[in-house]
């Protein structure tokens, strides 16, 4: 009998929840042949990730997936033999209860956050008891390092070779952002051509504010030496071939800065704002790891361009110094996918967790 699981997803940043706990629930059922069901309370993004997924079903089985909307009056159900709260999203009480009353009762994990702080470690895998039930909690920390849970990673997928781009080219996919502006006059009045591709949704509205001009999906402007394109919403498979399509990729969250890294590319990342700039810290830990092997000139235009990109600095005097280390950095990027991948993926360091416990 396959392995049973639940694994429920609250979306607050919108495409990026859903798309981690999609990528998880399909790996989970398609390579390890799990019985899943994705519970998530805002099915939206969903059909924008997987064509031929409909949001305003119910529930429907997609890539061996039994996706279920997340309500309020949640139904009685019997929990499967793991349980996966993804983010730290409050599981529905009834759901808890009935866990509870399993004869066996299920693997319980927190996927938390991905982080690069040296805390991690020291917290994967710890429990945490029930304050009233005979349930215990697990907490499980995606990461970079031996002793995390690794990242998701598909079974063979490895690191495509390099690009020849005619002019440099660039993918942006980024929050609202302040420094954008500055960073594409710098990028129109310079004195590379570059060719700039546009995600949907925020990133094209910020561009379409500063050119000042309709800019459609489809569209295609010429600012100075800077080419823009206006790309449709991309699926995750087209959105993972347009990341190792490019010379330099600007990512945010978590996931799109996950896939930027298996795509072996340079890349630029804007970690999702917190309160009392807790953020900070957290690009800061991951830039530690991330620099270690470069040299000390690259990893000064690193910190400075990444630091301005998220606040903290002139990106448009940043870029110079981090155009020229480029080179340095695309041989860099294959050799750290290499070596976080040695550390195993998310999905099956999962399993192998829960197998064990089950």
């Amino acid at each position: 009998m396959p392995v049973s699981c639940d694994l429920f997803c609250a979306v607050v940043d919108n495409l990026g929840d859903a798309a981690v706990c999609w990528r998880l629930a399909r790996q989970l059922a398609l390579e390890h042949g799990w019985s899943m069901r994705l519970w998530i309370d805002d099915p939206e993004p969903l059909a924008l990730l997987r064509p031929g997924f409909d949001a305003a079903l119910p529930r429907q089985v997609v890539d061996g997936v039994d996706i279920r909307r997340w309500t309020d009056e949640f139904p009685a159900t019997t929990p499967g033999d793991v349980v996966i709260e993804a983010f730290a999203c409050e599981l529905p009480e009834v759901f808890v209860d009935a866990m509870a009353r399993r004869s066996r009762r299920p693997v319980w994990l927190n996927l938390e956050y991905l982080s690069a702080e040296d805390w991690v470690t020291g917290c994967h895998g710890l429990s945490s008891p029930h304050p009233r039930l005979p349930l215990v909690k697990h907490f499980f920390f995606p990461g970079f390092t031996p002793g995390t849970g690794g990242l998701i990673r598909e079974r063979g997928l490895v690191v495509p070779p390099p690009v020849a781009n005619p002019v440099l080219t660039v993918s942006l996919f980024c929050y609202e952002n302040p420094a954008l502006p500055a960073l594409l006059a710098a990028w129109a009045a310079g004195s590379e051509a570059m060719y700039l591709r546009v995600a949907e949704g925020l990133p094209r509205r910020q561009v379409a504010a500063w050119l000042g001009a309709d800019f459609q999906a489809g569209s295609r402007l010429d600012r100075g030496r800077l080419t823009l394109e206006a790309l449709p919403f991309m699926p995750q498979p087209d959105y993972d071939a347009l990341l190792a399509a490019c010379d330099l990729n600007f990512v945010r969250g978590e996931d799109s800065f996950v896939r930027a890294q298996w795509a072996g590319r340079p890349l630029v990342w804007q970690i999702y704002p917190q309160a009392h700039g807790s953020h900070a810290t957290k690009l800061a830990a991951f830039l530690r790891l991330y620099e270690s092997a470069l040299a000390d000139d690259v990893r000064t235009a690193v910190t400075d361009f990444w630091q301005a990109w998220n606040g903290n600095g002139g990106v448009g005097e940043a870029w110079p110094a981090f155009r020229a280390a480029l080179p340095s950095l695309s041989a860099h990027a294959g050799a750290w996918a290499a070596g976080v991948a040695r550390h195993g993926d998310l999905a099956n360091n999962l399993a192998e967790f829960c197998l064990s416990r089950i």
